[in-house]
């Protein structure tokens, strides 16, 4: 059954094919439509074999053609397979660049991020050609030498904190600072000194030299900062200097001002209330009418108001003139707080010292004038019966007091106290 009926389906297939339907439609004979068939093939078989005969050679050169391909192919194949190892080697050294990528760029912020410390270090530390120059050879009045100064007392200070932290790039560079420090410290130590020693001229004007050290008041704190011995040596030869000066000042200003006191003054005679006639009357003869003037103020008040801060008496262009010993003694007075107001505030920016510091400084300075001073109005006060006068004066110190404070100088306070204390006690 299985064999019938696959013939069956061949012969089906058979008779659907076209030409088979044809002949079968013709009414041909099959066997001679087969022999013809079979004619026809090997016609076609004869023609086939003729044709590949002939183009033998052709064959012969396409399979030669096929067999170059087949090794060109090979070798592409090789080429390709040698590329995709170098190119999984390139990605290997691409990853690897990466990672050398992403170091060499945290490196690089690292870099950065020392180059401005580093920079800022080495700009601190390096001696330069021109502080050299600068230091050693411009005058010291020279502005570009100010500028040097600084920038060497700078890199001292950035050594001297370097030095503690045991940093050994200093140790290049502390020799030549240390030479260029002496260098300057020489050169302060001249100029500030011939400065002092203007004072001592006769006739000096003390603002002047104070005035040119004050411009350059930098001067001594560098010298203060980096050698205290020489800043030791100059503010005591400032002391000695200006001490002298002031107490020979005061001492001979006060001896000419007292040669210009009025010749008569009142005695204890006068306010005992005796009689005109009398022995020993200070009024005796031709005066008997200038002693209603002892308890009398008139203008001598004037020395609290107009003339509290008029200029003071010049002895000798006015040695003709007598004043009363109030108005010398507020000559004396103002020109003391003048000078000491002057002098506590220089002294202060000058010596940078303040508060019990500079108190000292300016006892060291003016203590010898100012004792003076106290002792010569202790000596007039003894023997002194005018009690306007002693009023007066005791009103001046007050008012002297507050004009030192208004200028922000405490320093008097303890010498206008004793003067203070001791005028009231003789006039009570």
């Amino acid at each position: 059954m299985s064999k019938n009926s696959d013939m069956s389906e061949i012969l089906d297939k058979n008779l659907e094919d076209i030409e088979i339907q044809e002949v079968l439609k013709n009414g041909t004979d099959l066997r001679e439509y087969a022999l013809q068939i079979d004619k026809s093939i090997k016609e076609a078989e004869k023609a086939s074999v003729a044709d590949y005969l002939k183009e033998s050679e052709n064959i012969g050169s396409l399979h030669n053609q096929i067999e170059e391909c087949d090794g060109i192919l090979e070798r592409m194949e090789n080429m390709l397979l040698v590329f995709q190892n170098d190119l999984g080697s390139i990605s290997n050294e691409i990853i690897s660049l990466q990672k050398r990528s992403v170091n060499m760029s945290i490196q690089l912020t690292n870099r950065q991020g020392l180059k401005g410390p580093l920079s800022s270090f080495i700009e601190d530390i390096a001696v330069s050609e021109t502080l050299i120059f600068g230091i050693n050879n411009l005058p010291i009045t020279d502005k570009e030498f100010m500028i040097q100064l600084a920038i060497l007392n700078q890199k001292l200070n950035f050594v001297k904190e370097q030095d503690f932290k045991e940093t050994k790039a200093c140790h290049d560079v502390k020799d030549v600072l240390e030479k260029l420090k002496i260098k300057s410290i020489a050169k302060i130590r001249t100029y500030i000194l011939e400065q002092i020693y203007k004072f001592r001229k006769p006739m000096a004007n003390y603002q002047i030299p104070q005035n040119a050290m004050l411009k350059y008041k930098f001067f001594f704190e560098f010298v203060l900062a980096n050698e205290r011995n020489v800043a030791q040596e100059i503010c005591n030869e400032y002391i000695d200097t200006l001490s002298k000066v002031y107490y020979s000042y005061f001492k001979s200003y006060a001896s000419r001002l007292d040669k210009l006191k009025y010749e008569e003054v009142p005695t204890k005679d006068d306010l005992m209330g005796i009689e005109d006639g009398s022995k020993g009357g200070f009024f005796q003869k031709s005066n008997l009418k200038n002693k209603s003037t002892i308890f009398t103020i008139g203008n001598r008040g004037d020395v609290l108001a107009q003339q509290l801060e008029a200029p003071i008496i010049v002895p000798h262009v006015q040695q003709k003139t007598k004043y009363s010993y109030e108005a010398l003694f507020r000559s004396l007075q103002y020109a003391l707080v003048d000078n000491s107001c002057r002098e506590y505030l220089f002294t202060t920016e000058f010596f940078h010292v303040k508060g019990s510091h500079a108190q000292e400084l300016f006892d060291r300075i003016l203590g010898k004038t100012l004792s003076l001073l106290v002792k010569n109005v202790e000596s007039y006060v003894v023997e002194c019966f005018d009690c306007l006068a002693l009023f007066l004066c005791i009103q001046l110190i007050n008012r002297y007091r507050w004009m030192c404070h208004k200028r922000a100088v405490a320093a008097l306070d303890r010498s206008h106290a004793d003067m203070l204390n001791f005028q009231q006690q003789c006039s009570v």
